[in-house]
């Protein structure tokens, strides 16, 4: 039996989730950083959401500043820039569902990378930070383990 198909390097990823606000823009910033000549990387949501202050919370501890990300839908993503990415990587299930509704007409690969919602977390201020943190760490593992190779191949 065969082994799977590896995936692609691609060189335009879109993060996608379901309002644009966290995880999206999370993921988003984390490969730009890793890759930034290399990789064109946006992200946009199935509705349109307001940045979440404890995202950008977050990513401040890593050096990292969203605090200017406005959140985007797909509608307006395309009627912007067009959606010609290679690679949409989604986070929530419906914006799974919509990104393969969009690859009938996209020639672009989708990776589904169930991401927890850490706007759902009760709590003091420190817990909710603490899940916003844990989701961060998972996507920086996650785009690790996913782009390594990429890195490795074009240096």
């Amino acid at each position: 039996m065969a082994a799977p198909p590896r995936p692609r390097n691609p060189q335009a990823v879109l993060f996608a989730c379901g309002l644009n606000s966290v995880r999206s823009p999370m993921a988003e910033s984390l490969l730009q950083r890793m890759f930034p000549q290399r990789l064109y990387v946006k992200s946009a949501g199935v509705r349109k959401g307001e940045l979440d202050p404890f995202a950008v919370a977050v990513m401040a501890e890593l050096g990292q500043d969203i605090s200017g990300h406005k959140p985007m839908t797909f509608e307006e993503l395309e009627d912007w820039e067009g959606l010609n990415f290679d690679l949409i990587i989604t986070l929530s299930p419906e914006a799974h569902h919509r990104a393969l509704e969009l690859t009938r007409t996209l020639a672009a690969d989708v990776e589904y990378w169930p991401t927890h919602d850490p706007t759902r977390t009760d709590g003091n201020r420190e817990q909710k930070l603490r899940a916003y943190r844990e989701v961060c760490d998972s996507l920086l593992l996650r785009i690790r383990k996913r782009f390594s190779k990429a890195g490795a191949a074009s240096e």
